[in-house]
């Protein structure tokens, strides 16, 4: 009797694998996404969560100068890798994706949307997608979305889109998605989410072709934390800005970004740090004294780094000033 159990599971195995998996497919990631352009700029943005590990590492597909693609459900890979390869020879995104449909036996599992820079989009829900599986096109984006609680996600997500234009396109993707998750979300709960931003024009080095790459992969809350990492990643944006100020020597354009950086991040060491750093280098020595006298307070590590500042040249100061810094 156990050798025959042993058998039938044997034979049994493949017809369950095949049935859960469709060909072609990569993952699950049976999730909402929304992807979008802003008119005004040109960018263009992706964002998903899913109940499912690392759901950006295969749904959430981007190219600056190119556009963007979300590929779910039974992810095929194959739509966002070769759906931007097509955009980026010419096809509007209607065509590519009716090109990639027709050379894929397990389309009807499949749900995806590409937006070309031109504005172009399309979108498509297959006929197996498990409910609630349904897409919303509008002028500017997309939203889709499969295995929902219900129907209405899809609808929080275009209301809360629209009702956020004032927004930029990076935080007006996160609303919607925070409102499909407030709406009901994924039957299954939630795991991991992305964000991509992208530019309309191709960017000068190819290292600089994601704007915004965001990725929560495994979290409680992953759209809140995926938020929370927008708003750190706004920060050193400015933080960066405030660098590349203090490289070209100046001092005021630096303390203005890094003053910005510390608004969005105000407990934030590291760039409490470099505003001390930069109040020094704009002659403000006396503004900078209860800034490093805080941080010196919190951890001693901040003052062995100022020590080694001028020997890089990252700070301007005589060397009793520097004394009397590295004593607070």
């Amino acid at each position: 009797m156990l050798y025959k159990f042993i058998l039938f599971c044997f034979l049994l195995f493949p017809l369950i694998t095949s049935a859960q998996k469709p060909a072609n497919s990569d993952k699950f990631a049976h999730t909402f996404s929304i992807v979008a352009q802003d008119p005004a700029t040109g960018d263009m943005a992706v964002g998903v969560q899913s109940h499912w590990f690392s759901v950006g590492t295969s749904v959430s597909w981007g190219k600056s100068g190119v556009g963007v693609v979300a590929t779910q459900s039974f992810v095929n890979e194959r739509y966002g890798y070769e759906g931007l390869r097509l955009m980026e020879q010419g096809l509007s995104a209607e065509r590519a994706l009716e090109k990639l449909k027709k050379e894929d036996e397990g389309v009807a599992f499949r749900q995806v949307a590409m937006l070309s820079k031109d504005g172009s989009i399309a979108a498509f829900t297959g006929e197996k997608c498990v409910e609630a599986a349904l897409h919303i096109v509008e002028d500017t984006y997309s939203i889709q979305a499969n295995m929902m609680e219900d129907e209405n996600v899809v609808y929080a997500m275009r209301d809360a889109f629209e009702e956020n234009s004032n927004l930029p396109l990076a935080e007006r993707v996160v609303a919607a998605m925070q409102a499909a998750q407030a709406s009901g979300g994924d039957i299954r709960g939630k795991q991991s989410a992305a964000l991509i931003v992208v530019g309309k024009d191709t960017p000068k080095h190819p290292w600089m072709d994601k704007k915004i790459d965001l990725r929560v992969e495994d979290h409680r809350t992953p759209v809140e934390e995926l938020s929370r990492l927008l708003n750190v990643h706004r920060a050193y944006a400015y933080m960066s800005e405030g660098d590349v100020a203090m490289e070209n020597d100046n001092p005021d354009a630096a303390l203005a970004a890094y003053a910005k950086a510390e608004t969005l991040q105000p407990s934030n060491q590291e760039i409490k740090f470099w505003k001390a750093v930069a109040l020094v280098n704009s002659d403000q020595v006396n503004k900078s004294v209860p800034i490093f006298e805080r941080l010196f307070m919190n951890d001693k590590r901040w003052q062995r780094l100022l020590k080694r500042l001028p020997a890089s040249s990252l700070i301007t100061i005589d060397k009793s000033a520097l004394e009397y810094l590295l004593n607070l």
